[in-house]
């Protein structure tokens, strides 16, 4: 499931492999940009925000969303691809490595200076040097009639959480993810927990909440109908306040927006 420690990893891969190269190949296989070559350029920067993430090449910023099914690969030149070629996005090549995007929900180029055009409306970064837990806060008190589990997830209140934190972190707060905001006693501190979960996560490729990876790496996310971990009460569903979010967060719809919890340990 991509999320902002997903993306923050496929952007330390990609600037391992390509920051500091010149292209020598630029394909990209999506209609609207099909006729931009960036070949001969020099990728100066890769970096991700929240969900987004933003290459640096010249004078442009190759934009890319992972939304449900996106992934980016890393490869040796003539090593077989892990997916069919077919669902390339976008394929950039240096004298040393392969790049390729596959199923991505956005791919764009714009000027480097317009990048405030795709991501200035996001709110402060989970993983990012602006991280700032008291904009966060205010941004979710500002709506104290919302959901919590709708509200985390809104990317304009705080950026880089997706279905999975928003399940675990309200599961470890006690919090049902249908409470109001406004009756939601620590929100700080929910902060600050969703902060400390992501973090520990954004270097690692399987993620964990419970501290194991490898039995019930998730305390309620992918479990329903299972035992609680805490309390043994079966594990419950619901899709009634999976309202899609908001700032390129979520595609909406389907199993992103249905929501795990515990009956007996939320409230």
């Amino acid at each position: 499931m991509p999320e902002g420690d997903t993306v923050y990893l496929a952007a330390k891969n990609l600037r391992a492999a390509l920051a500091g190269e010149t292209l020598t190949r630029c394909d990209i296989r999506v209609p609207a940009f099909a006729t931009v070559d960036l070949t001969g350029e020099r990728v100066d920067e890769v970096v991700s925000r929240g969900k987004h993430l933003l290459m640096r090449v010249g004078d442009a910023t190759i934009h890319t969303h992972l939304k449900m099914e996106g992934a980016w690969h890393v490869y040796r030149h003539g090593s077989a691809w892990r997916r069919p070629a077919w669902r390339a996005r976008i394929i950039l090549e240096n004298a040393e490595r392969v790049a390729v995007g596959f199923d991505l929900g956005i791919v764009e180029v714009v000027p480097r200076t317009a990048e405030a055009e795709v991501v200035g409306h996001l709110g402060p970064d989970l993983l990012g040097p602006d991280w700032d837990p008291d904009a966060a806060v205010a941004n979710l008190a500002a709506q104290p009639d919302r959901a919590i589990g709708v509200a985390v997830l809104d990317q304009r209140n705080l950026a880089g959480l997706g279905n999975v934190y928003r399940s675990e972190v309200c599961f470890l707060r006690g919090v049902l993810p249908s409470r109001r905001v406004g009756d939601v006693s620590d929100l700080p501190g929910l902060v600050a927990l969703a902060h400390r979960l992501i973090a520990a996560n954004k270097d690692r490729h399987h993620r964990t909440t419970t501290g194991s990876l490898r039995r019930d790496p998730l305390w309620v996310y992918g479990r329903r109908g299972r035992p609680c971990l805490r309390c043994g009460t079966g594990i419950r569903t619901d899709e009634a306040f999976g309202e899609a979010s908001s700032g390129g967060g979520s595609p909406g719809g389907g199993q992103e927006r249905v929501v795990y919890w515990c009956p007996h340990c939320q409230t």
